[in-house]
């Protein structure tokens, strides 16, 4: 089984909502998760759009998973290095 780092979709038509979940990379993208992460709300202000766990990300990559490219970006707004 190989972990992936990536988005999970919740919310209604035009008004989405993301979390950022570990999943196993052949799931389905509304499959079973491993574990959360944190969320991802585009509509919401700049200041409350993204909250993860840091701690928890970073022992996921050590462990070997791998991020999806849109991960990254967001990762990458909350300057979290990969």
């Amino acid at each position: 089984m190989s972990a992936r780092i990536r988005l999970k979709k919740f919310g209604t038509k035009k008004r989405p909502y993301y979390r950022i979940v570990v999943m196993d990379q052949k799931a389905p993208r509304d499959g079973k998760t491993i574990e959360e992460l944190g969320f991802y709300h585009p509509i919401e202000a700049e200041d409350q759009q993204i909250r993860i766990e840091e701690d928890k990300v970073r022992t996921w990559l050590k462990n070997g998973a791998s991020v999806s490219d849109t991960v990254r970006r967001i990762l990458n707004k909350k300057s979290i290095s990969l």
